[in-house]
């Protein structure tokens, strides 16, 4: 049995456990500095002492960054056996956590699955659940319902649980006040907002929040401090509303720390480019470094059926700003729920964005692959660059589809092909074009 209650108490104590291990044979670093980063709470390992399947990883802007997967059923979707499809190949493409947001049906035996079969880890947003579980309408849940569920999915073995805790009764008047072209988009965090503004009581995951630590440090469930006030779209980014939520986001990871909680940040949301790496390093500061968890952010508001790309654009800015966390965004992001083929485009786009930050941030061996898929190019040897590839079957099948010729080019170039050329220029052999 473990004599520490939490991977940040056992850190704090001294102790390297299993899961610090892992992370930093996975990080290229060595245990004591994994172990130092998770004490000060700048890198997290949500791991619910319940997932037993777990392959942990670590969440920190100075490790690789790492990518969600938002799944689950909603009252027009609501086959579970294709959201488990959607889990399985999410995680053979390299996402490193699943966030289940079912808005429907009995979710238990599902959430239940996931941290049973499931080495990813596994998030949810309990507010969601809450309607659900005890089929009552919004305005008739009591606080402890709502605080009951998140013990409910600490015990179903979740390793991190988003809590929209940063918004108040304050929050009704700013929103009313300084007229957001969006409001608030977050849905956890409408429902917070609807929630006080029927019931006249403060949001109980801030008044409660003592007792929602007390519950995370006894399963050691990392806590996600929900920005319900994020940017819906560009005119409301940076606005009053966001960056008040976030300083007391800040004051609220601070108390978590105290009881030896780890503690995610989540930020934007829709942001222009200019805006993206000063809000990271805002939050840097009014947050002492906790992980920042980000949605996009996504870049432009004008291309639905396209988000995944402008979300990709926000991603490797952000995460090269500082950001530790990507939350996917699919095509089908504003739109509909996404299928099994808007899941894959959706995790491509932000793993190519992680990468491209890992490689502006120099994080230890993260261009390796790079520079082995440039060897393979100038050698033309197709096989290996198939296996250095994020999506080694489009890449093969788009080849296969328009075969060249001869096999030292493509059907682009044939033999214009630069590499061809230089090859045999330097090679001293005769360059035939014709």
């Amino acid at each position: 049995m473990n004599d520490y209650a939490t991977q940040m108490d056992a850190a704090r104590r001294g102790v390297v456990t299993s899961e610090m291990k892992a992370v930093a044979a996975k990080e290229y670093r060595t245990e004591e500095e994994i172990r130092a980063l998770v004490s000060e709470g700048r890198v997290v390992i949500c791991a619910n002492k319940g997932h037993k399947c777990l392959d942990p990883n670590g969440v920190g802007s100075m490790l690789r960054t790492k990518i969600n997967v938002n799944l689950g059923v909603s009252r027009d979707c609501k086959d579970y056996d294709i959201e488990m499809q959607k889990v399985m190949a999410a995680v053979e493409m390299g996402a490193e956590a699943i966030m289940d947001l079912s808005s429907h049906g009995d979710t238990r035996p599902f959430r239940r699955r996931l941290t049973g079969e499931c080495p990813a880890m596994i998030g949810t947003v309990p507010v969601y659940d809450s309607v659900i579980h005890y089929r009552k309408d919004l305005a008739e849940l009591t606080a402890k319902d709502f605080i009951d569920v998140i013990r409910l999915h600490a015990e179903d073995g979740v390793d991190f649980v988003t809590i929209h805790c940063g918004i108040t009764r304050k929050t009704i008047e700013q929103i009313k006040k300084h007229k957001r072209k969006m409001n608030i988009v977050s849905r956890g965090g409408s429902l917070v907002f609807a929630w006080m503004s029927m019931t006249g009581e403060e949001n109980p995951f801030y008044q409660y929040f003592d007792e929602i630590l007390d519950i995370c440090r006894e399963y050691d469930v990392t806590i996600s401090l929900g920005d319900a006030c994020r940017p819906g779209c560009l005119a409301d980014a940076s606005d009053v509303c966001q960056i008040e939520e976030l300083v007391r986001l800040g004051e609220l990871t601070k108390r978590a720390w105290a009881k030896d909680v780890q503690v995610m940040v989540e930020g934007p949301g829709h942001m222009p480019i200019d805006q993206i790496e000063a809000n990271m390093k805002l939050q840097q500061s009014i947050c002492m470094g906790a992980p920042f968890y980000v949605l996009g952010p996504i870049v432009t508001d004008i291309a639905p059926g396209y988000d995944h790309i402008t979300s990709a654009i926000g991603g490797a800015i952000a995460a090269s700003s500082g950001a530790a966390f990507l939350c996917y965004v699919t095509p089908a992001e504003h739109l509909a729920l996404p299928g099994v083929e808007d899941v894959k485009q959706g995790i491509i786009a932000s793993k190519i964005a992680a990468h491209a930050a890992d490689i502006a941030k120099k994080i230890p061996h993260a261009r390796d692959i790079d520079d082995a898929m440039a060897d393979a190019r100038r050698a033309f040897d197709w096989e290996k660059q198939w296996e250095c590839s994020l999506d080694p079957g489009t890449a093969k099948q788009i080849r296969e589809s328009r075969a060249p010729e001869h096999e030292d080019s493509c059907s682009m170039c044939g033999k214009f092909c630069a590499v061809r050329s230089m090859n045999k220029a330097l090679n001293g052999e005769y360059i035939d074009i014709l």
